[in-house]
C-alpha cells in the first residue's frame, strides 16, 4: 500500500502555525478578559490539537476507516464530558439528610 508524502514545507508551516498559536495563548493570558480567557484558550487549544491529529497523526491522508475511529474517539470523550458534567452540576440538588452534620471546622 502506497502512502501519501507530506512534503517537508507542509511540516515547517504547521510547525510555524503552532508556535505562533502557543504565543498567542501567551500573549492572550496577560489581559483580563473575564470569563473570556478560558473560552479564547480552549478555542486555541481545540485548533492546535485538530492540526495536530491532522498533519502529525497524518489522520488527513488517510482512509475512511481512521476517520471513522477518530470521530468515535471525540464521539466517547463527548460522553464522558457529559455524564462527568451532569453528575458534577446535579451534587446540590438533594439536600443532605437533617442527622448529618457539616464537616466545616470552626
Amino acid at each position: 500500500m502506497a502512502h501519501h508524502v507530506v512534503p517537508q514545507k507542509i511540516y515547517l508551516l504547521v510547525f510555524a502555525t503552532l508556535i505562533l498559536l502557543t504565543l498567542v495563548t501567551v500573549d492572550v493570558a496577560f489581559y483580563d478578559l473575564g470569563l473570556l480567557n478560558l473560552y479564547i484558550a480552549l478555542a486555541i487549544a481545540v485548533t492546535k490539537a485538530t492540526i495536530v491529529i491532522l498533519y502529525f497523526m497524518h489522520v488527513k491522508y488517510s482512509s475512511r476507516l481512521v476517520w471513522v475511529f477518530v470521530g468515535s474517539g471525540f464521539f466517547w470523550l463527548a460522553v464522558l464530558l457529559v455524564l462527568t458534567l451532569s453528575d458534577f452540576f446535579t451534587r446540590g440538588w438533594s439536600p443532605l439528610p437533617s442527622g448529618w452534620t457539616s464537616m466545616v471546622m470552626p
